[in-house]
């Protein structure tokens, strides 16, 4: 019979007189790759090669002298008791820096940071890991031919001593050269007002980082990447080569959405990012949902920081009928905006100059047209972690737009609204959601204000449990169905809302979830608040989050329900 061969089961020792973290998990990595059994651990010649991996282990944390013992216990485990002795701690260190470091402060500060100093214990692996950084950071920083021209770790174990010798070569520091194109070279002009650095410019590879940044956040290639070519410098100028891609003359898209608010509605978009070499571009917009229909322009012109600094000319065509209110509206805008963001800060800037044309029929009003010019100003916070399904955002907007009459509008007219949400998530279940809004209008004609730019509270984004537009004054109109006078939502001068919403994940891609709305839209600031509560549940779908509600409302007339269905992100 043949004998049956058994895996042999890895030993597990028990390390004893070893504190340090580091030091034991090092050891215990050695004795793990030990090819022994159990069994011959009793033998002197296993014994020794313990031992022996035991010293290979501590050595580069200083400890030269160790002393090790193996120790079968009587419930066969195996004890390693090692005593480490006295460490060789560090006697001198020499540095030198030969070439151009030398002049360089920060290559001098880094090459002095060395974290082993006179009198500490000696560590191999801070010596070793020094001489690999201070290589990267030489090369990061334009100096190309970087070498140790001597480096050296001297023991002296009777003494219990080591010294220490560094001696960098760093070479020139080379500097950034002309930009070099592979591919089409339309957009030289564009890509030269990205770069931020000169020709001459110390080389730094967080500058170059910098740069690739910017061009892939431009919009204007589908692929781009920016890397220096040593091989070519010329003198100690590095040429940068740029390889690009550019995004199609004229690009497409189609989006779908839902909400019960507005029923399926979908958006048809166009772009053309390249209308000449100085990087204008051009889109349009056309939507499409059962109340609204819209067909929008932009015309954008970049300014100095192409990425965050533009002008762009907006045009726009607007119809609205909503079919639960007399509400109708058909708008036509031009407007001019100038927007700015500064580097580094998620604070964008907006200011703008509208001209807005509306004509509309609302309750009690016959049909009226009414003109406005309007200058205004907009700032605007967004911030969050994903594009689709967010778990931690922030969006702030403060806005603001005047109008004189005799100056281009009917009637005097300002408006000033805030609104913001914070979305937080803990422990990856717990997601809370906070969202506000508050907006005020002053003019000396509330009449001729266009229904489109007064307050309405209620529907999927304002107060559930009330259909959209539905809380606000109202006046009696004619039901075109029965001829009968029924009240109709018409707009107020004021509006608040708030709503605090919590989700629970219970499941990979779903949270329930409870919510309370409150707000109100009124031209009278002591009007009583009206409430939205209810349950919910969150689908996070491929294509975006879905949520579900189902909402009883409470005002201060009636009490109602409404069933809320939602797809996208909220930000």
């Amino acid at each position: 019979m043949l004998p049956v061969a058994y895996a042999q089961e890895p030993i597990a020792y028990n390390i004893q007189g070893v504190e340090n973290g580091k030091l034991r998990n090092n050891i215990q990595l050695h004795l793990n790759n030990l090819d022994v059994e159990k069994a011959l651990l009793t033998d002197p010649y296993w014994q020794d090669e313990v031992g022996e991996t035991v010293a290979t282990a501590v050595q580069p944390y200083g400890y030269y002298n160790s002393e090790t013992k193996v120790v079968i216990e009587k419930d066969d485990k195996v004890s390693v008791k090692i005593t480490l002795n006295a460490p060789l701690t560090i006697n001198k260190v020499t540095r030198e820096i030969i070439g151009a470091g030398r002049e360089d402060k920060a290559f001098r500060e880094r090459f002095n940071s060395l974290k082993l100093k006179e009198g500490d214990v000696l560590n191999q692996t801070i010596y070793e890991s020094f001489k690999s950084s201070m290589f990267n950071y030489a090369l990061s920083n334009g100096y190309f031919d970087f070498h140790w021209q001597a480096t050296r770790l001297d023991l002296v174990r009777d003494e219990k001593q080591a010294n220490v010798l560094l001696i960098a070569q760093s070479g020139p520091q080379y500097q950034f050269g002309e930009l070099k194109f592979v591919g089409e070279d339309k957009a030289k002009a564009i890509i030269e007002r990205l770069k931020p650095f000169e020709s001459g410019d110390a080389y730094s590879s967080a500058v170059l980082s910098d740069f690739n940044r910017r061009l892939n956040q431009s919009g204007y290639f589908n692929r781009v990447i920016a890397r220096p070519v040593v091989s070519e410098a010329d003198g100690l100028l590095v040429p940068v080569e740029v390889s690009l891609q550019h995004r199609p003359t004229d690009s497409f898209n189609v989006s779908l959405g839902a909400a019960t608010d507005t029923g399926p509605r979908v958006r048809l978009g166009w772009e053309r990012p390249w209308v000449n070499s100085k990087g204008h571009s051009i889109s349009s917009d056309i939507f499409i949902s059962e109340p609204e229909q819209s067909v929008t322009a932009d015309y954008r012109i970049p300014m100095k920081n192409i990425t965050r600094d533009y002008a762009s000319i907006e045009a726009g065509y607007q119809f609205i009928e909503y079919s639960n209110t007399s509400f109708e509206s058909e708008t036509l805008s031009l407007s001019a905006h100038r927007y700015w963001q500064k580097n580094d800060s998620p604070w964008q800037h907006d200011g703008s100059v509208t001209y807005l044309r509306e004509t509309y029929d609302q309750g009690e009003l016959n049909t009226n047209t009414t003109s406005l010019v309007l200058p205004g100003y907009s700032l605007t916070y967004r911030e969050k972690d994903s594009d689709l399904n967010i778990s931690n955002g922030s969006y702030i907007q403060m806005l603001a737009q005047v109008g004189r009459e005799g100056y281009g509008s009917d009637i005097d007219f300002a408006k000033a609204v805030v609104e913001a949400m914070f979305i937080r998530t803990f422990n990856d279940v717990h997601r809370i959601s906070l969202r506000g809004e508050a907006g005020a209008i002053k003019t000396n004609s509330f009449n001729e204000v266009p229904t489109s730019l007064r307050f309405y509270a209620g529907g999927d984004q304002s107060v559930r449990g009330f259909d959209y537009r539905e809380i606000s004054p109202t006046a009696d109109v004619i039901d075109p169905e029965t001829g009968d006078l029924v009240p109709d939502s018409i707009g107020g001068k004021y509006l608040v809302t708030t709503s605090v919403e919590y989700a629970y994940g219970v499941a990979d891609n779903w949270r329930v979830a409870a919510f309370v709305d409150a707000g109100t839209a009124t031209n009278d600031t002591s009007t009583t608040l009206t409430y939205g509560v209810g349950p919910g549940i969150h689908w996070l779908s491929p294509i975006g989050p879905v949520r579900v509600y189902i909402a009883r409302g409470f005002s201060p007339d009636e009490k109602t329900w409404g069933f809320h269905i939602m797809l996208g992100p909220e930000l």
